[in-house]
């Protein structure tokens, strides 16, 4: 009889490439089955302070908070170049000041985009939380001045009448020389060693699977896709899904390493377990 373990992730194309094949039976999951918990990453985000999923996507800002409960895989992660949020106003209206006043939509707390929004704007602290499909028609109504936009909104924005003040990626890059990290894999911390290794296994054969067969969870991803075209769906895989996601490797670690580094020095959070990659 396999063994069940809840994993969590997002709907989004890049998400659904990387574990069709093992919810699908595509690869040999080493005995293991899975219940798939579907949500947003915020929600995802929050749900694992409760520390009730086994598996879970969570943004690196997030994880900062959770070294205790889970240790991060190094398969499945969302790191590169030139993939970072962009901050965009409306081509209306120019933000005139940068300040307390300012107001910021953000697609969530514990997002990796509101750390970098934190990292680039200090002074910046006026900020809505809000699902981020809504933040695009926020800043266009005047609900907000300001959006940090992520996921397939980075395609849409210009469509809809949006200028790009700044890509947050790029000022990562810029300051650090290192890719974005921007969400990764984790595991409980109590489950045995030798389920956390065949978990991190099985993600990088699921990522390899869909590498040699990138049309193959076409029906999957398009299935939560929502209204996205064919190629926005896969300009979206091919900006998040990469040899980071095969493998972390040694400059993927160097990069989470400073992104906790930052997160110190800003005293956003103090990180408890210093002992943040599986061994």
């Amino acid at each position: 009889m396999s063994e069940k373990l809840t994993l969590g992730f997002s709907p989004c194309p890049n998400d659904c490439f990387i574990f069709d094949a093992m919810i699908h039976g595509k690869i040999d999951t080493e005995g293991l089955a899975f219940d798939v918990v579907m949500d947003d990453v915020e929600s995802l985000n929050k749900k694992a302070f409760e520390n009730k999923i086994n598996i879970t996507k969570l943004s690196y800002h997030a994880y900062a908070y959770l070294t205790d409960e889970y240790i991060l895989l190094d398969a499945g992660s969302a790191l590169g170049k030139g993939c970072g949020p962009l901050v965009v106003e409306s081509s209306k209206f120019k933000v005139q000041s940068w300040d307390n006043d300012t107001k910021v939509a953000i697609p969530g707390k514990l997002t990796t985009a509101n750390f970098l929004f934190s990292l680039a704007y200090p002074q910046c602290g006026n900020k809505t939380e809000m699902v981020f499909s809504k933040i695009e028609d926020a800043v266009l109504n005047g609900d907000a001045d300001v959006g940090v936009i992520i996921h397939e909104n980075r395609f849409t924005y210009e469509q809809k009448g949006l200028k790009k003040i700044i890509d947050l990626g790029e000022f990562w890059e810029e300051k650090t020389k290192l890719p974005i990290p921007l969400g990764g894999i984790v595991i409980q911390r109590n489950l045995p060693d030798e389920i956390k290794q065949k978990v991190n296994r099985i993600i990088r054969k699921s990522v390899e699977y869909a590498f040699a067969n990138p049309k193959s969870s076409l029906p999957f991803v398009k299935q939560h896709a929502q209204e996205m075209s064919e190629e926005v769906m896969y300009k979206h895989i091919d900006l998040y899904v990469n040899n980071y996601s095969i493998d972390l490797g040694t400059e993927g670690k160097a990069a989470i390493n400073r992104f906790f580094e930052e997160a110190e020095k800003l005293k956003i959070v103090t990180i408890k377990n210093k002992s943040i990659f599986l061994g």
